[in-house]
């Protein structure tokens, strides 16, 4: 299946925590290719987020007493124009396929690339093939 490896973590919603999470990665050389954090309660946080070796980020983590869950996604280029988006979503909702987030690569140079966590993967990725919408995989770790 050609998806990508997200890591989920939840924090403590207190000053640091986002930075402390970057320190770790970063000291292991690991590098955030995308994210998101949102507040889920007033005192918790949940940071959704793609790394350029997933599984040595989870060991990294999880070394360091954080608790990780992962889930396949999908990355998907986008047309970078107005409305570019809505290509990829009017074909999800043609599919009668809920989306239940989207975040941005970082440092992808020209290319859009959004992450897409959904429910049916496998059903997305045959829509997207069958539309020529670009989906990377591993590729994706190596930009």
């Amino acid at each position: 299946m050609n998806t990508v490896k997200q890591i989920e973590l939840w924090l403590k919603n207190i000053p640091g925590q986002l930075s402390d999470v970057s320190d770790i990665l970063s000291d292991n050389r690991v590098n955030i290719l995308a994210c998101s954090y949102a507040t889920r309660r007033v005192e918790e946080g949940l940071f959704y987020f793609v790394a350029n070796d997933p599984n040595k980020a989870v060991n990294i983590l999880k070394s360091a007493g954080y608790k990780i869950k992962t889930k396949q996604v999908i990355a998907c280029e986008i047309p970078n124009h107005p409305g570019g988006i809505n290509v990829v979503l009017k074909l999800l909702k043609k599919a009668h396929i809920n989306l239940d987030y989207i975040y941005p690569c970082m440092g992808t140079g020209l290319t859009s690339v959004v992450i897409l966590g959904l429910g049916p993967v496998k059903k997305a990725l045959k829509i997207m093939e069958d539309n020529w919408i670009k989906v990377w995989g591993d590729d994706l770790y190596h930009i």
